[in-house]
């Protein structure tokens, strides 16, 4: 699909705050697919509707099998859009680093021949959700636990230092969510982290321009925007409702208005 779309101009890599060109490869043509998650558990639903039962999550992963589509870490998905190569393939991201993870996700993942991208609150390793004042408490996982993953095969990338709001933040609080949150978490994992996801999908120039300043490759955001930046790359929300017609639905929305708001 994307190799057959047309370059567009406009969809180009994000200055470097020096306002030198970035190193790093444009990203032309539309966004891959990529499906954003939480967690994946059983019990009461949540308020914000972030939790996909294990029954559902495996309904989904075997849905986009069927059509030929294979689950990749946002790395991968990545490095495929730098080569136009992203045909047959879709992002599959979980958010704040829930504890359900490796428990539920991994073993289904691994049942497709799937991998991911867990984004992983690095100031939070071991705590909870405390950012979600109104939802039920769930364990993220441990420092161990993001350690074993990594060696597994998963990609860790950060969600920030504290789970803040990145937009509206001063220059030096930017530098210490994006800066801070990969020297711990590289400190664990012991290999390059290099993926960054907005908490809250806040983003805006600044929080771009900070986390490419911190040498990640890319950043994940949720909204589709007017022109894409590799520093905020669009992704589609998935619930416990989104069955096989309506990720058709969302797949067919992301192929018809790939770059629009």
């Amino acid at each position: 699909m994307d190799a057959e779309e047309p370059a567009r101009p406009d969809v180009v890599a994000q200055p470097q705050p020096d306002g030198s060109a970035s190193p790093r490869p444009a990203l032309l043509g539309r966004p891959p697919w990529t499906l954003m998650y939480h967690s994946v558990d059983s019990g009461p639903q949540d308020p914000y509707l972030l939790t996909v039962s294990p029954q559902r999550f495996a309904a989904q992963l075997a849905w986009l099998h069927r059509n030929g589509l294979r689950g990749v870490s946002m790395r991968e998905l990545v490095r495929a859009y730098e080569q136009r190569t992203t045909d047959g393939l879709v992002g599959l991201t979980f958010d704040d680093g829930y504890a359900d993870f490796p428990r539920r996700v991994l073993p289904a993942l691994r049942a497709h021949g799937f991998t991911a991208t867990l984004y992983v609150v690095a100031g939070r390793m071991g705590g909870h959700n405390v950012w979600d004042a109104d939802a039920p408490r769930k364990p993220l996982v441990t420092i161990e636990q993001v350690r074993q993953l990594a060696d597994a095969g998963v990609e860790i990338g950060s969600h920030g230092l504290s789970h803040r709001r990145m937009t509206g933040l001063g220059e030096e609080e930017l530098a210490t969510e994006a800066r801070r949150s990969r020297e711990v978490l590289e400190s664990v994992v012991q290999r390059p982290v290099t993926g960054f996801c907005y908490p809250y999908g806040a983003v805006d120039a600044a929080a771009e321009r900070a986390v490419a300043a911190a040498g990640y490759d890319y950043g994940a955001g949720i909204r589709h925007q007017s022109t894409t930046s590799r520093w905020a790359l669009p992704r589609c929300y998935v619930g416990e409702r989104d069955g096989g017609l309506r990720l058709r639905a969302k797949r067919l929305r992301h192929a018809l208005r790939g770059w629009s708001a």
